[in-house]
């Protein structure tokens, strides 16, 4: 019914199914060991890169954080979610690496900090320096936020330079657990629409976002000649079949191939 008559995706049917079997095998207590399900195929998809030429016109389209945020996306491979999570301590200038702390699978990874940003990443550090000691004058404000396991084992964290977000929010909230003025990151919508306008103004019409950075990231160190197992690393994937899609949205001009309706004249 979902698939023939609502027409939904392989997704959503998969979804549906599991919801099902949870239902009959944790609630209803029923065994479903006569039955034979078979899942929905998910097609694969292509991720959405953009050349070299349309990352710099992007770029060119942002201004102030907006430009930082996206340029460590694109220059270290970031997902969006883990470059609002950056905290001061994960930037090491020494070796020119940023430090992902628990990225996807709660995993921990360094990658590339551009040499080009550093500049503007040691402005931006010195502008959390100065929101922490604005904070800090305001009654009942507890510091960033924190995990609560880490805040019970250092107490004095939160309010320590090097656990302040290199990308704050505008202002301290009330954290809707604790009820305590915490400092928190930007929400994800800050950087999502200043991409979408850039894009837009760029007159890209690639279904582009800011995970299209990363995907850019990992297709261009391939096109460079890295191999697989390095870009591996850098985007902090589990297992190598992840990566390899990039293989597959490699530039055709990379290996100089002609089409044959560029070769008619010349065989005529």
């Amino acid at each position: 019914n979902l698939a023939v008559e609502r027409k939904v995706s392989a997704s959503t049917q998969n979804q549906a199914l599991n919801a099902l079997i949870f239902l009959y095998k944790k609630v209803l207590k029923i065994p479903l060991d006569n039955f034979d399900f078979k899942k929905a195929r998910i097609g694969k998809r292509l991720p959405v890169v953009l050349s070299r030429d349309e990352i710099h016109k992007v770029l060119s389209n942002l201004q102030g954080e907006f430009h930082l945020m996206a340029s460590i996306l694109y220059g270290g491979g970031l997902r969006l979610s883990e470059c609002l999570n950056l905290r001061v301590a994960d930037i090491d200038f020494g070796l020119n690496e940023i430090i992902v702390r628990g990225g996807k699978g709660d995993n921990d990874r360094r990658t590339i900090l551009p040499n080009l940003i550093v500049h503007q990443l040691n402005r931006q550090v010195e502008k959390a320096r100065l929101r922490l000691e604005e904070n800090m004058l305001l009654i009942g404000f507890k510091g960033a936020s924190i995990p609560e396991a880490l805040e019970r084992k250092y107490p004095n964290a939160p309010k320590e330079l090097a656990w302040q977000y290199i990308f704050p929010a505008r202002k301290p909230a009330r954290d809707p657990r604790s009820g305590r003025l915490k400092q928190h990151y930007r929400h994800e919508s800050f950087l999502q629409k200043a991409v979408k306008n850039a894009v837009r103004k760029s007159q890209i019409t690639k279904n582009a976002s800011c995970h299209t950075f990363r995907h850019s990231f990992a297709t261009h160190l391939l096109e460079d000649g890295y191999d697989i197992r390095t870009v591996q690393e850098l985007l902090g994937h589990k297992d190598v079949r992840s990566t390899m899609i990039y293989t597959h949205v490699l530039s055709i001009n990379k290996y100089n191939i002609q089409s044959p309706l560029d070769t008619w004249d010349s065989r005529s």
